[in-house]
């Protein structure tokens, strides 16, 4: 599958159809506009070019010309900084340290309870899945003061929650009514156009 949008490039990304990784890279490229080839990997059938770019064989991986990335916090990052508009991340250097805080938190708190609901292991699965419901419901009342992740402009932090967001009901996670500005704050970022560009037919299934 090839994006076509307006701007050249020869930027390929090699992305899982399912990964909350990849598809926060891909909300980052579609934010952008940035044109780019995708290869989609399969995690039991990995190409051998993507053996040979990447050492730990994983996706997302972003081949622009002789670069080569296989993180996504990096990638996304140097999306950012290559194609500055819109920014996704303050100017100044505080503001910058804060949301890169905040994404450390949000891979170390949220995403890694993702990566064991995605593992489906019996034993965890449930436990997990309240330990994720709290934790987002107890900051749901910040995503009331402002329209994005304690922020009036859509940031990286933003492209970072909306994956899992996303992947909630798929997973068995439910939110309490009382979770109000994360169910309002959920909505405003699914319908940006980014967001349903950067869906793969596989992830729309999972918000069904």
């Amino acid at each position: 599958m090839a994006v076509v949008a307006n701007r050249r490039s020869v930027m390929t990304l090699y992305s899982s159809a399912t990964s909350p990784y990849s598809h926060r890279v891909r909300i980052v490229l579609a934010e952008k506009s940035i044109t780019y080839e995708i290869h989609d990997v399969e995690p039991d059938n990995v190409p051998e070019d993507l053996v040979e770019l990447n050492p730990y064989n994983t996706v997302p991986t972003l081949v622009d010309r002789d670069l080569v990335l296989y993180d996504s916090d990096v990638i996304m990052e140097y999306l950012d900084e290559r194609f500055p508009h819109p920014p996704l991340m303050p100017v100044d250097p505080v503001s910058r340290a804060k949301s890169r805080l905040l994404l450390h938190r949000i891979d170390r708190d949220w995403y890694s309870l993702i990566d064991i609901l995605a593992s489906k292991d019996p034993k965890k699965v449930p436990a997990v899945r309240k330990e994720l419901s709290d934790s987002m419901t107890v900051i749901a009342p910040i995503f009331e003061q402002k329209p994005f992740f304690m922020s009036d402009d859509f940031s990286l932090v933003d492209c970072t929650v909306a994956p899992i967001l996303w992947r909630l009901s798929h997973y068995g996670v439910e939110l309490p009514p009382k979770a109000k500005g994360l169910h309002a704050y959920a909505e405003r970022l699914f319908s940006r156009e980014s967001f349903q560009t950067s869906l793969s037919e596989r992830e729309r299934e999972m918000g069904e």
